[in-house]
């Protein structure tokens, strides 16, 4: 008895030390929520077969109905029960070399992009059950690229039809694929229902792939952007290559590769203030930037990105006219970068990356005096000249930075009042997450690229369940650690996180914030396949 009190009272001044230790810089406290099933491979012989768990999006329906819809890259669709943690596949899109899933070309052995790689749910999903993803397509695999429905008899695949590629210049390798889904029963725990391809979209490589997609979450019935649809399309590595023929892609305007997108996906929303696609499947806005404009594709919402990866919304509760889509975009060499994304705006890449100059073999130098870059539709650019949109957060490829921008959000949640306002990111490798106040990105959009908001490191306060029960929390500078740890309990092999040795720590986390419908925040991370949820803000 004494023993247990001694040990119960050391683990409690453990505790209680990490806290008072925390409170000196910000941290985070995270509690594990789930784990995923595991769709890698222990022993990690491929590039993307070493992450345990590919989980690469985290939604929740409205209305209260505690659903998780929780996506892997390698193909499965889930649904999660929060209160009995319990997975259900929803869909699976992997038909490939023999599975069983919907699509014969879904690619997800190379290009850590690549599989089923965004998923939403429309804002009025829980009245019309439609929602929307995007994957990725190899046209050399066998097969039709038409859905198999063995799996799922009861989707109706008897008016999918395809639609053509929009054109990219170059060598192409890959497609990516957006997918309008309507569930005739939106309580279902398995699909049932039809399907509708909306956008394909030829890509030159594997990598910077099409991915998320987002609704602007403050739009409202009757408002411009109710059920507007915001996509983005990575440049498909088009924009750091040597052929001079492709590395203008994320530039020109008559393509799609390193662009934001907006479309409205169902033809009978706003039609009085809209035209009709090229390809019939879906309705243009008629305020997108560059309807008028010659030889431009008039989906473009803004350009000029390498890999706008995540998007997301900093929604100011106080003040609407606050409101900014934001993209987080991976760089190249040297900096990794937020963006608030402005209508019509030009980011510079591959002319510019965050805000230096980025010559022509990939290094980087100070921006000319006079910053402008020109305007390109096709493959000469135009005399008009353009001054480029610049990063209101940018951090360097160093041991105080990262590899590889995650994802970010502006806490609006109820249960952490000390976040609210303050902008929490990831970086995907090292596992680093910082935070920075809204309204001093706000401030930095100021139209000059020196300007930046300032970013404050946050610690990790973690119980790792495999602990013995008197070891307690402790604090963690990164997930890396935690990630790893948890990597060896399922029976990873490698030594340490499996990665590339050029990383700066040798190997992927593989984090990135979600938030549930309440605006509450999550870590998922694939390196060990498990999602952790925020409880706690220590110090902010």
């Amino acid at each position: 008895m004494r023993t247990n009190m001694r040990a119960a009272s050391f683990a409690l001044a453990i505790s209680v030390a990490c806290a008072s230790r925390a409170g000196a810089q910000a941290t985070l406290e995270l509690r594990d929520f789930v784990v995923m099933p595991m769709t890698g491979l222990v022993d990690g012989k491929g590039s993307n077969d070493l992450l345990l768990s590919r989980v690469n999006t985290l939604r929740e329906e409205a209305g209260g109905a505690k659903r998780l819809f929780v996506s892997d890259l390698n193909g499965p669709l889930y649904i999660l029960d929060k209160d009995a943690k319990k997975f259900t596949v929803y869909l699976d899109f992997n038909g490939n070399a023999g599975k069983k899933g919907l699509f014969r070309k879904l690619t997800i052995s190379q290009g850590y992009g690549n599989g089923l790689n965004g998923f939403y749910l429309d804002p009025d999903y829980t009245r019309n059950g439609k929602f929307y993803t995007v994957h990725i397509e190899d046209p050399a695999l066998p097969g039709s690229n038409l859905p198999d429905n063995s799996s799922v008899p009861a989707l109706n695949v008897s008016g999918y039809t395809t639609t053509e590629a929009v054109k990219t210049p170059g060598p192409l390798q890959n497609e990516g694929v957006l997918v309008e889904w309507t569930d005739t029963n939106p309580s279902n725990s398995t699909f049932e229902g039809t399907a509708r391809e909306l956008l394909r979209v030829q890509l030159n490589t594997r990598s910077h792939p099409m991915g998320d997609l987002i609704f602007n979450p403050a739009a409202r019935r009757g408002d411009p952007d109710w059920r507007v649809l915001y996509l983005e399309c990575g440049d498909g590595a088009s924009g750091e290559s040597t052929i001079v023929a492709i590395r203008s892609n994320p530039q020109r305007l008559d393509n799609l590769e390193g662009k934001v997108l907006r479309i409205i996906p169902d033809l009978n929303e706003h039609v009085a203030t809209s035209t009709v696609s090229a390809n019939g499947r879906y309705r243009i806005p008629n305020d997108n930037p560059f309807v008028s404009t010659p030889g431009a594709r008039k989906e473009i919402w803004a350009y000029g990105f390498r890999n706008p990866h995540r998007l997301n919304w900093g929604v100011d509760p106080a003040n609407p006219a606050n409101n900014r889509l934001i993209v987080n975009s991976v760089g190249l060499h040297t900096w990794e970068t937020v963006y608030l994304v402005k209508k019509g705006g030009n980011y510079g890449y591959a002319r510019r990356e965050g805000n230096e100059l980025l010559k022509p073999d990939n290094t980087t130098a100070p921006l000319p005096q006079d910053d402008k870059i020109p305007l390109q539709i096709g493959e000469e650019p135009t005399g008009t000249m353009l001054v480029p949109t610049y990063p209101v957060i940018q951090y360097g490829h160093d041991q105080n930075g990262g590899d590889s921008i995650g994802s970010g959000f502006v806490y609006n949640g109820k249960a952490i009042p000390a976040l609210r306002g303050k902008y929490v990111f990831t970086d995907l490798t090292t596992g680093r997450i910082w935070y920075a106040d809204y309204k001093d990105m706000l401030a930095a959009d100021d139209g000059k690229a020196g300007t930046m908001a300032p970013i404050h490191e946050v610690r990790l306060l973690w119980n790792d369940p495999h602990d013995s029960p008197d070891a307690g929390k402790k604090i963690y500078d990164s997930m890396f650690p935690i990630v790893e740890a948890a990597y060896h309990a399922r029976g990873g092999k490698s030594p340490h996180l499996p990665g590339r040795a050029e990383l700066i720590k040798g190997g992927r986390a593989d984090v990135r914030f979600s938030i549930d419908a309440n605006g509450e925040l999550y870590l998922y991370s694939k390196g060990d396949g498990v999602i952790r949820a925020v409880v706690e803000a220590i110090g902010f």
